[in-house]
């Protein structure tokens, strides 16, 4: 099921690096399809803008917690399973390889059985929130909403403006701070205005143009190639005639058909894909902001749990749909997107690591007639856009409830509205100034980085989490001193690794040792076994928390069914609208708070806001009998997909 080259993961990944390849260009019916594409979002938008109050935290933050199971889920695949669409370099290396996409199907069917039920009894928006009403104090709340929006914004912001606006760039021919700025300012548009309902909507949209798009494109891709066993023979022969002397560089592996490779002398160990994989994976899927956010926006557990349940099936797509077209291109295009040489390499596409990452903009500009090629671009624009305004709004939402709400812990809900607002804003001018780090480094070693930071920082956030939701026992200094140190193991790793880069196939591996034969899939279970030793070590050498420290009713999985306490139907009780009276505005004035959601009480209307009970505020952990055991037998055919996928390609 992996399928790469000896020369690592430069050598068969599927998206867009620069301009210079490629001869053809979108012509007007191209254009055409791509002001068509901009008009259905836009429309899309600005329709789920009118289904959602969006002027209180849960209608902007969370869509009201009214969402079912089919838009939770497509927008989750969207940022997810569809992800090397937009971001190039996790397709083979750590989709198959190393068994990214098997362990995200279990770990969102984790999500759906394990984590939600005590994300959803306790009634958080954030995940930074949770960790603070589980542990209480600040200081773990506080650190992880930083490292949080750290991540998002310079890791997953830039890697998806540099795959979509290179593409944009090689197709039109504009500027890519022309092309940047533009996609910027449209998502910004209605996810400022529309909030999380708007995101999840448009995302489905999106999904459902990115898949007709990759499918089109696998298509007139296996019949240029000539099948699957074409595929299969023809992929062990792609060698490029050009090569570096006396080097291996540019030829397929032997066992690249296979995800459990050898465990010390491999480029991917199989027991470091089976546990060190699943636990930055662990994070990704059932701690993660962006991806917990449109789960908890569910009217209730079994449409979260659906939404899970087909997330976990559309992650199957992708392997056809894009993976293998990337294969493909190799085979059709050997000497370009598989170049060994770095002389030629840098000639062909301006990058002397590989041109790998031109491979599936090629096959779209070479393969793909007028209009289709269009509706290709569009694929690429939605995959940006679309993981853009996912990142936008979860950035918003950590920021104002968990930053911005501890410092003004009185803050009105007006208040609140209008810091979401302008922090995307904040983001989409913080992205703009992005851009020139992101060029400098060319893509090239680009995302070697970002998942380095992801491998070494995500395993003790995963862990913190599990303890909290699975151990009662487990305490704030626990939990604060293991994220802590966790994370000073994980940056030392991480700083090497950028010192000491990998080097190409034709150099001599002089690294030190702990770089050059820790492999980092190891180095993350050795990460979350120290992380996990200090919790529990820390947790049992202090005191036991007691009730009056913090609340554990409702937070972990043994009490996530216990009957709410007339305190905190109090305590979270949202606060009554603070928006002041006007009596009277301009048109203008008018148009801009209707856009951005901001509903003003006209003058007499102060009447107090009845708060509602506590238990509507939150998702309650009721299931209807047949829909829940509809959804378990679902639960099992997924689970047993997901084991003959490995199995017969293990």
């Amino acid at each position: 099921m992996s399928f790469m080259s000896t020369a690592g993961p430069q050598e068969t990944s599927m998206a867009t690096t620069q301009p210079s390849v490629g001869s053809a260009t979108l012509v007007t019916v191209d254009i055409v399809v791509l002001v068509i594409y901009f008009i259905l979002v836009l429309a899309v938008g600005f329709w789920s803008m009118w289904r959602t109050k969006r002027s209180t935290v849960d209608g902007y933050f969370l869509a009201g917690k009214s969402m079912t199971w089919w838009p939770v889920s497509v927008t989750t695949q969207t940022n997810t399973g569809l992800a090397p669409l937009r971001d190039p370099k996790t397709t083979v290396t750590f989709y198959l390889c190393s068994g990214w996409g098997i362990t995200g199907m279990l770990m969102v069917l984790l999500l759906g059985w394990l984590f939600l039920p005590i994300y959803i009894s306790s009634g958080v928006t954030t995940m930074p929130e949770y960790l603070q009403k589980r542990f209480g104090g600040r200081r773990t709340h506080l650190s992880l909403a930083v490292l949080s929006l750290f991540i998002y914004i310079f890791t997953k912001i830039s890697v998806d403006m540099y795959a979509g606006a290179v593409f944009i760039q090689l197709a039109l021919r504009w500027n890519i701070y022309l092309a940047i700025v533009l996609l910027l300012v449209i998502t910004a548009l209605y996810t400022v205005a529309g909030g999380l309902a708007a995101v999840i909507y448009t995302d489905a949209a999106q999904t459902a143009i990115m898949l007709a798009g990759a499918l089109t494109l696998m298509g007139f891709s296996f019949v240029e190639v000539g099948g699957w066993s074409a595929l299969m023979e023809g992929y062990s022969q792609a060698v490029p005639s050009v090569r570096v002397p006396n080097s291996t560089c540019g030829i397929p592996r032997e066992d690249a058909f296979h995800i459990f490779r050898d465990p010390v002398n491999s480029d991917l160990p199989w027991p470091g894909v089976l546990i060190g994989m699943s636990i930055p994976s662990m994070w990704y899927w059932c701690s993660d902001q962006v991806i917990v956010q449109r789960s908890l926006a569910a009217k209730n557990l079994t449409h979260a749990k659906g939404g899970s349940l087909l997330a976990a099936y559309l992650k199957i797509l992708p392997f056809f749909a894009v993976m293998l077209p990337g294969m493909i291109s190799r085979i059709l295009y050997t000497d370009e997107v598989a170049c060994a040489d770095p002389d030629l390499c840098k000639q062909i596409c301006g990058n002397s690591v590989g041109c790998s990452d031109i491979a599936y903009a090629k096959l779209v500009m070479e393969l793909l007639p007028s209009g289709l090629r269009g509706l290709m671009m569009a694929v690429m624009i939605a995959a940006l856009m679309s993981s853009l305004t996912s990142i936008f709004n979860s950035s918003s939402t950590i920021f104002t409830m968990d930053l911005w709400k501890s410092f003004r812990s009185e803050a009105s809900e007006w208040e609140l509205m209008i810091v979401g607002r302008v922090f995307v804003l904040v983001l989409v001018v913080v992205s703009v100034l992005w851009i020139p780090v992101v060029q400098a480094s060319q893509g090239g070693q680009l995302f070697i980085y970002i998942q380095s930071i992801s491998t070494y920082l995500q395993p003790p956030i995963a862990i913190i989490f599990l303890m909290g939701c699975f151990w009662k026992r487990t305490n704030e200094k626990g939990a604060f001193w293991g994220l802590v140190i966790g994370l000073a193991i994980g940056c030392v790793r991480m700083l090497l690794d950028f010192i000491y880069p990998t080097p190409p196939c034709y150099e001599e591996d002089t690294r030190p040792g702990v770089l050059k034969y820790v492999h980092y899939l190891y180095f993350s279970i050795l990460l979350s076994v120290i992380t996990l030793s200090v919790v529990v070590v820390v947790s049992l050498a202090t005191e036991e928390p007691t009730p009056e420290q913090v609340k554990i009713s409702r937070l972990t999985w043994f009490t996530r069914f216990d009957p709410v306490k007339p305190k905190e139907k109090l305590e979270e009780v949202s606060s009554a609208s603070s928006v002041s009276s006007t009596s009277s505005q301009s048109r203008w004035m008018s148009v801009i708070y209707w856009l951005c959601g901001m509903e003003r009480r006209r003058q007499g209307e102060n009447n107090p806001v009845t708060p509602p009970a506590f238990e509507q505020n939150i998702c309650s952990l009721e299931e209807k009998p047949t829909l829940h055991y509809v959804v378990n037998v679902n639960l099992i055919i997924s689970l047993s997909v997901t084991a003959f996928i490995i199995g017969y390609w293990a």
